[in-house]
């Protein structure tokens, strides 16, 4: 067993791929959480996905595609909003038309500008080919997300559950707003060479919601997404491993796996473990016994 644990770690790409596994199961935890509350999770898909032409326009021109990929996610939070409040579509509405305008804008940028870019590697991820430099990046934007968020908790927690009493108190509820936009935008870019844009909601999402089903108050939310994500990120490496199966995937099994055993089995929201079910299959159970004995 000592081995099997040990041995992926002689490897320093597996190192390095382990390390940065784990900042992200904790960033995406605490960071997804504020999605599930304000019932927002379809955004860090469109972001995931309107980051695409900035990667195109960035590598175009020859500077940091994270910096293109940033200021393209954030853009389309914009353009949600500004939809939203110009006209009478509604907000999940607007983000299906933004999430498929700017995926349609990035492959015809990559096309057009004859990019070079590999587009397997940021749809699907590539966790086993992190960089130390790579490492270093995700770990400060680990830390510089996780510090504002525990500075501005409780403001946070006010905007997330009551927007518009934030508002009226007197709370800066558009620089709040810009805040969390560019802490998720800033977490999907970090999320993107580990599983790629096509598999980030679930690790956005994924550990926060199967703590949602386990716990009540947000800051335990927070706690218990960031072990599920940290369990889920390195189960997932070793499955990769051992299993020979792209490492993003892998991670999003184990995330997959974890919900659907806190949705069928969590104390106070399991399906199969809620009163009523369970006074039912003890009836079903009882019922049983008793044609047995008549039988």
């Amino acid at each position: 067993m000592t081995n099997l644990l040990l041995e992926p770690l002689s490897f320093e790409f597996m190192r390095l791929a382990l390390v940065t596994a784990i900042l992200l199961g904790i960033l995406c935890s605490v960071i997804g959480t504020y999605l599930i509350v304000q019932r927002m999770g379809l955004l860090g898909d469109v972001i995931a996905h309107a980051v695409l032409p900035g990667l195109a326009i960035a590598f175009f021109l020859g500077i940091d595609i994270f910096v293109g990929a940033f200021i393209s996610g954030t853009l389309s939070t914009f353009v949600i909003s500004w939809i939203q409040s110009q006209s009478r579509i509604k907000v999940d509405v607007a983000m299906a038309l933004v999430f498929s305008g700017f995926l349609a804008l990035g492959i015809t940028l990559i096309t057009v500008l004859k990019s070079k870019l590999d587009l397997h590697q940021f749809l699907f991820g590539d966790l086993l080919g992190v960089t130390t430099i790579d490492v270093w990046k995700t770990f400060a934007i680990a830390i510089i997300i996780l510090l504002l968020v525990k500075l501005f908790y409780k403001e946070l927690l006010f905007y997330t559950f009551d927007p518009l009493g934030a508002q009226a108190v007197g709370l800066p509820v558009t620089l709040i707003h810009l805040g969390l936009t560019s802490a998720i935008t800033l977490t999907i870019i970090a999320s993107m060479q580990a599983v790629g844009i096509v598999l980030v909601v679930s690790l956005l999402i994924g550990p926060g919601a199967t703590a949602y089903l386990l716990v009540k108050e947000l800051h335990q939310m927070m706690i218990f997404g960031s072990i599920i994500g940290i369990f889920s990120s390195v189960t997932g490496m070793y499955f990769s491993y051992y299993f020979n199966v792209p490492s993003g995937a892998a991670i999003v099994l184990v995330v997959s796996g974890l919900f659907i055993l806190a949705l069928l089995f969590s104390p106070s929201q399991g399906i199969l473990t809620q009163p009523a079910v369970a006074n039912r299959s003890l009836s079903i159970l009882g019922q049983f016994k008793q044609s047995n004995k008549r039988i």
